[in-house]
Parts: C-alpha cells; structure tokens; sequence
C-alpha cells in the first residue's frame, strides 16, 4: 500500500443519509494516499453500520457513547491519523474529485504554511459561496469570506488568509504538534477559529487553495439557527478574545459587540440578517437569552481561560502589531455581520 499522505477526519453524529454522499465523494478523489477517520458522536441512526456495510474500506472508526463535540471528535482522530497533514471535512459536503490534490499539491510547495482553505460552495446553490477562508471582527466573532456572494472567480487567486474553515481543511500535523491540539471546552463552533488565530500567533500561515473545491450542506447536522449553535458561537468567541488578543483589544472588545448587538436588534425587528432568521423561528426574547446565557457560562470559566491565556503566551512568535495588522487586512464589516445571513 502507497504511503499515507492525508488522514481526512470526518466528526458524525446521526449523519447517515449525509455520510453517503460525503463518503462517496472521498471514493472518487484522483489523490489515492490518504485514509479516513470517522469520530462517530453517539449516532442512533444507525450510522456506523451503515459505513461497515457500504463503505468497507474505511478502517478506522471511532464510536463515543455519546456526543463528545466536534473539537473532541476531531483530536480523536488526529491522536490516531498516520498522515503527514490532517484534513478536516464535515460530513455534510460533498468534495470535488480534485480537492486533496489540489491541497496536498498547495502544502507541498509551502513547507512553512501549516494550514490551507477550501472553495466551500453551497451544495444546493453550487454558484454560491459559503467560504474562501475566514474573516474576524474585533470582538472575536468570525465570517466566511464572500459568503453568500455569486461565485464569479472573484476569489480565485491562491492568497494567504486569516484561517480555514473546519469544515473543509488541511492543517500540516507538525503545525498540530508544536500548537496542541483543538480546545475541547469549546464543544463545537469556533473550535476553527481558535486553532487558526493560536497556529498564527506561532508563526503559522494560511494559505487559499481556489481548487481544492467542497460542496457544503450548511449546518445540515446541528440546524442552522439552533439556540444551542447560538450560545456556543457567542460563549467560544469570548473565551477567544481572552485568551489570545493583546489587552487593548480585550478592554476595546466590548464595545465592538455593543455595535454589533446593536445592529443585530435592528436585523431581529426588521427581519433580516442571522438575527432576523432567529427571531423569526423563536423569538427576539429567547435569542436575548441565550446571550445572557452565553456571557454567564463564559464568565465562570474566566479562572481557566486566564490559566489557558498564559499558558498559551509561550506559543507566541508574532508581535502585537503583526496581530493589528491581522485585523486591518482580515476584518469583516460590522454591517455585514449583522445584516446578512
């Protein structure tokens, strides 16, 4: 057997009818040498009999009793991968028969680059994009770029970004190795986030591969305006600010977000944006909530994440005006945030 290249890690829970085209996807791909690792969260459809009977070749697997999150799933199967790079993919999408070629070719030209993005295009809207790679406002809360614009090639140049989605990535296991692994008190969302900006501030790069292509079935598997996916994205990008923004963006964070909450109780009454969508299916009421939910949880983890904080200083290799360029170059508008789903 050819050498393993790509271990390409695949978080389920109750994914079955996904995984069938996930899987698939991964049977055509023109790069041969990588394996498949599907962490399996306590699935009660039947998923991992499912895989065994249609999928054979995928040998390893893991099966938790229980829904343990996507960042525990996903260090699960890195602690076992063999490959020299590790691939996160949702199973959710459908990859292009070109995308690990077109990564591993990417990673192989930049040994010093340890992390690489997908094209991520809507699944059902195929000329729509979900990400190029990330954008991050000041208060810690992230985007994908050109999300939901009409994919004119307007992103097609192969360009350093901020960070990769989760959802369709390549990380180099030595990046893995000199950082840590994922933050598994995150549970899921911002799990990406938080490995991208720690990977950055070791001296990591990202790099926008417009050919390594995956066709995403938008949070097919959590919902995509569940309260629970609300609480976790506002909770993780807290505990983000505070464990690795320099301290003038800590103290200024806040008032970033009351801009920001301010313009999402716009989007909540006038019907448009994330907001607007919550609303519509709850309740204005509810989503407020829930971020009062967020901010308590985040507070009472506070002794921790000042522990992670200085723990985590070590890493550092970049100065504090590296990180205020980053978030010059790699902003998200405010209005943009809010107002668009």
């Amino acid at each position: 057997m050819d050498e393993i290249a790509v271990s390409v890690i695949i978080p389920n829970l109750n994914g079955r009818e996904l995984l069938k085209d996930c899987l698939a996807s991964l049977e055509k791909q023109e790069f041969k040498q990588f394996e498949v690792i599907v962490v399996d969260n306590g699935s009660e459809d039947g998923s991992v009999a499912f895989i065994k009977e249609h999928f054979p070749w995928v040998k390893k697997i893991i099966q938790n009793p229980s829904n343990y999150g996507f960042a525990m799933a996903c260090n699960q199967g890195i602690e076992i991968a063999s490959g020299r790079f590790i691939a996160l993919l949702n199973n959710d999408t459908e990859a292009h028969p070109s995308w690990l070629a077109e990564l591993v070719k990417a990673a192989e030209s930049n040994p010093r680059i340890g992390m690489f993005a997908s094209k991520t295009l809507f699944y059902d809207r195929p000329d729509v994009i979900d990400t190029t790679g990330h954008l991050i406002y000041p208060d810690g809360l992230n985007r994908g770029r050109g999300r939901m614009e009409v994919d004119r090639g307007q992103y097609d140049d192969r360009l350093d970004v901020f960070f990769p989605s989760g959802c369709a990535a390549l990380y180099r296991k030595d990046m893995f190795d000199d950082i840590g692994l994922f933050d598994e008190a995150h549970f899921a969302y911002g799990d990406d986030t938080d490995i991208g900006i720690r990977g950055r501030l070791a001296g990591w790069g990202c790099l926008f591969v417009p050919g390594a292509i995956v066709y995403h079935k938008y949070s097919a598997t959590t919902g995509e305006y569940s309260p629970q996916k609300v609480y976790l994205v506002e909770r993780n990008r807290i505990w983000i600010v505070w464990k690795y923004f320099p301290f003038k963006m800590v103290v200024l964070s806040p008032f970033y977000s009351l801009l920001r909450y301010l313009l999402q109780a716009y989007a909540a009454i006038s019907k448009k944006g994330a907001a607007g969508r919550f609303a519509s299916r709850y309740s204005t009421f509810r989503l407020v909530a829930i971020v009062m939910k967020a901010y308590i949880d985040a507070f009472l983890a506070l002794p921790h994440v000042l522990e992670e904080r200085k723990r985590l200083k070590k890493l550092k290799r970049v100065s504090n005006e590296e990180i205020y360029r980053w978030f010059r170059i790699y902003r998200i508008p405010v209005t943009e945030l809010a107002l668009k789903l």
